[in-house]
C-alpha cells in the first residue's frame, strides 16, 4: 500500500455499492448485515460481481489501480449472531472479493480493504462508542478480516473520534496497513463537531502503529474547506469517497429518491481537490456509480493532466 500511495498521484477508489443495491429489484438486502449475505447466494453474487466488475472495469480501461472494499461495513459481532448467519462471513466475503479480482482477465491493480463500519448510526455522533468499548466491540470483526489475507484494513462512515481511535487500537494489533475514514458534515468537521486535524490527531496519538492515512466518505467534496485543509499534515489525508449530493446527511437519510448534483460538478470539486490537496485517492459514495468514476478518469479540467 505504501508502494502504491508513492508511485501514483491518482488512484480510484469504488463508488456506491450498498446504495446501487437497494435499488435492484432482483435482490433483498439482510435487515442486519445489510448486503453480505449475497455472497451466499446466485443471485446475489451476480449482483455484487456487476457491480464491482464496473468500477474494475473502468480502472483497467484507464489504467489506474484502484481499491476495492469487501461487502463487510455491517458485518460486526452482535449483528452476526442477531442475523444467524455464518460466522465466517467477513472471511467468505473477502474470498468472494479476491476471487473476483484474481479472475479479472487484464489484472489491472487492485488492493481489496477489509472494511466495518460503526456500531450504530453513522450520522448520529451521539451513539458513537467510547474509545475502549469501541476496540473490544470491533476487534472480532477486525481479526476476521485480517484473518482473510486482506490487502489494507478500512473503518468507514464514521462520525465519532473517539470511537475511530478504539477501532484503530483493534487495527494497529493485525500489524496490517489501515485507514480511517470519517463522515463530515457542510462546516468542514467531523460529525461530533472535531476539526479534522484534531481528529486525526487524536487517533495518532492513541496508536502506536498509526493509520496508513485518513479518508472522508459519505460527504459532498465541497465539505471539505480550504481552511480546514491547510491545517492537516501533509500527506495524511489520502482520499474521498463522496456522496453525489450536497444535501445535508438528515435530508438524505429521509429522502426516497436518489438525489445527485450535475456529475461534472462533481468531477470538478474532485479533482481539486486533487490537485490543489494532494488527495490521491478518489472515489464516490451515496448517489454515486460508473458514470462518476468515469468522469473523473476522462477528466477535462482546463490544467488538469492525470500523471501516474
Amino acid at each position: 500500500m505504501k508502494d502504491l500511495l508513492e508511485k501514483h498521484k491518482f488512484i480510484l477508489a469504488e463508488a456506491a455499492v450498498v446504495e446501487r443495491l437497494r435499488r435492484n429489484e432482483k435482490i433483498e438486502l439482510d435487515e442486519h448485515l445489510v448486503h453480505a449475505p449475497l455472497i451466499f447466494s446466485e443471485a446475489g453474487r451476480a449482483a455484487l460481481r456487476a457491480v464491482y466488475q464496473e468500477y474494475i472495469d473502468i480502472a483497467a480501461g484507464s489504467d489506474r489501480p484502484i481499491l476495492l472494499s469487501t461487502p463487510t461495513w455491517r458485518t460486526n459481532h452482535e449483528r452476526v449472531l442477531a442475523s444467524k448467519q455464518r460466522q465466517d462471513i467477513n472471511v467468505e466475503a473477502a474470498r468472494f472479493l479476491q476471487a473476483l479480482v484474481a479472475n479479472e482477465p487484464r489484472k489491472v491493480t487492485v488492493k481489496i480493504g477489509g472494511v466495518i463500519g460503526c456500531k450504530n448510526d453513522c450520522y448520529h455522533p451521539a451513539q458513537g462508542l467510547s474509545l475502549h468499548k469501541a476496540k473490544d466491540f470491533h476487534q472480532w470483526q477486525v481479526d476476521e478480516l485480517a484473518s482473510a489475507s486482506v490487502d489494507f484494513l478500512m473503518a468507514v462512515t464514521l462520525p465519532n473520534v473517539e470511537e475511530a481511535a478504539g477501532i484503530a487500537q483493534a487495527m494497529q494489533a493485525t500489524g496490517l496497513p489501515y485507514i480511517i475514514s470519517f463522515v463530515i458534515g457542510a462546516d468542514g468537521k467531523v460529525l461530533d463537531g472535531t476539526t479534522l486535524a484534531a481528529a486525526m490527531a487524536f487517533v495518532d496519538a492513541n496508536t502506536a502503529h498509526k493509520p496508513l492515512g485518513y479518508f472522508i466518505n459519505c460527504s459532498y467534496p465541497s465539505f471539505l474547506q480550504a481552511q480546514s485543509l491547510a491545517k492537516i499534515p501533509t500527506g495524511r489525508l489520502l482520499g474521498l469517497q463522496a456522496n453525489a449530493s450536497s444535501l445535508s446527511h438528515a435530508e438524505l437519510e429521509g429522502s426516497k429518491e436518489l438525489k445527485s448534483e450535475s456529475v461534472a460538478d462533481w468531477a470538478d470539486l474532485m479533482v481539486q481537490l486533487n490537485t490543489d490537496f494532494g488527495l490521491k485517492i478518489l472515489g464516490g459514495c451515496c448517489g454515486t456509480d460508473s458514470k462518476h468514476l468515469s468522469a473523473l478518469v476522462k477528466h477535462k479540467g482546463s490544467n488538469t493532466t492525470w500523471p501516474n
